[in-house]
């Protein structure tokens, strides 16, 4: 099976705002590419939903940043940390702030 994955996915838990309208819900990351996330949290948007995120990089600065769900799993909050990826994958498609900014981390953590 042929993997659209970026092969630069590092896990890496970063904190997260999303929303459909505004980002109005907090989550972390369970990994990270320059092309896409995975969003932990036990109400995921459905797929194809569009969302606005703001991603906090350590060094304090803020990757603002729309995307598309490609999947969901919803879970009972209260098993989030017991399932396997619960949460939703979305795609990344088109950067307002911090594009260079999430590239350069990600590089970091590479080394």
């Amino acid at each position: 099976m042929v993997t659209k994955r970026s092969p630069t996915r590092k896990k890496k838990r970063l904190k997260v705002r999303f929303g459909v309208d505004y980002p109005k819900r907090v989550a972390f990351t369970g990994d990270v590419s320059d092309g896409g996330l995975y969003i932990i949290t036990g109400q995921p948007e459905h797929p194809g939903a569009k969302l606005l995120i703001e991603i906090n990089l350590p060094d304090e600065q803020q990757v603002i940043v729309f995307g598309r769900v490609r999947w969901a799993k919803k879970v009972p909050p209260n098993l989030i940390r017991l399932a396997n990826k619960a949460g939703m994958g979305v795609q990344l498609t088109q950067f307002e702030t911090g594009q260079e900014a999430l590239k350069d981390y990600l590089e970091t953590l590479s080394r």
